[in-house]
């Protein structure tokens, strides 16, 4: 009888500690929850509500005025302009970013001590700030700048190209940049989905007789699906929100041609324009839903087909 009320009291006190612990991850949240709410929410909520008033440095009483930001905006012509800049510094930056990251990836797969130095190496642009990284390069690609001194010294006159002076392919020089910013982090992603390759696999391969360009290309790269899905998504989307390698590198110059939507968004806010800076932060947040949700469709498909 004794042993039977102390089985009882065992199991009530497990049942207990069992509702206890299902409990405790709700309380864990709970403070992470209320400063999300405060801090992130509440805010993005009450921006994307002053994108329908008239708030700005000017205007004593905030109403509501509906789509007139939107309609000003769409006049002036300036916004679809950065929006096509957006767009097109977002893709270049993808394609290099990828590109750099996997050309690093492959060249490092080995765990040897010099490809574990070389992953350092190219990993510290990640924790450079991106502000710094911006000016650095200014420094360099400016007029007198330290490229051109050193193809002065080596052709043996004065070199004054101007690399961030065309309208044209000034974009491009700085969303290489930007992919140099982050090809380490990248390159680490590439690296993490080659070490979970079975090399039973890549065995079975080498004995049917493909050489190494054909086993990365038909067998390696197709298994690389879920990093090359995470790279591209994080690239293209997190570029579509790039503010400080522009700005420390051009300011969206020559004749706003890398002008960028946050760079836009900056200079109207530090007008006095708060409704439409909030207006065109509404328009970017559309803008990264529409782009994001086709986008990482179509490579969770594609991930499918591979795997």
């Amino acid at each position: 009888m004794k042993e039977t009320e102390e089985i009882d009291m065992s199991r009530k006190r497990s049942d207990t500690h069992s509702g206890s612990h299902y409990n405790y991850p709700l309380y864990y949240l709970l403070p992470g929850g209320i400063v999300l709410g405060l801090f992130f929410l509440a805010p993005t909520v009450m921006n994307f509500a002053y994108a329908f008033t008239n708030w700005s440095a000017f205007n004593p009483v905030i109403s509501f005025n509906g789509l007139e930001n939107l309609a000003d905006l769409m006049d002036s012509g300036k916004l679809l302009a950065d929006i096509r800049v957006t767009i097109i510094y977002a893709i270049l930056v993808a394609i290099f970013q990828n590109t750099f990251g996997l050309a690093l990836a492959v060249l490092f797969e080995e765990d040897t001590r010099l490809n574990r130095f070389g992953r350092s190496l190219f990993f510290i642009p990640v924790i450079i700030s991106a502000l710094a990284a911006g000016y650095i390069w200014q420094a360099i690609l400016r007029t007198n700048g330290v490229l051109n001194q050193m193809l002065s010294a080596l052709a043996g006159h004065e070199v004054a190209i101007q690399w961030l002076g065309s309208p044209t392919w000034t974009i491009v020089l700085v969303a290489a940049v930007h992919a140099w910013k982050w090809m380490g982090f990248t390159m680490l992603i590439y690296i993490a989905g080659l070490k979970t390759i079975d090399t039973q696999v890549i065995e079975a391969a080498t004995i049917d007789g493909a050489n190494k360009r054909q086993i990365f290309w038909k067998v390696k790269f197709p298994l690389l699906a879920p990093a090359f899905t995470f790279n591209i998504a994080t690239a293209l989307l997190g570029s579509m929100n790039s503010f400080d390698v522009v700005q420390a590198m051009t300011a969206g110059g020559p004749g706003q041609s890398t002008e960028v939507l946050n760079l836009f968004i900056w200079n109207t806010f530090g007008k006095g324009l708060y409704a439409q800076s909030t207006t065109m932060s509404l328009i970017l947040f559309v803008l990264v839903a529409i782009m994001a949700v086709p986008l990482i469709m179509y490579l969770r498909k594609r991930e499918e087909k591979a795997l």
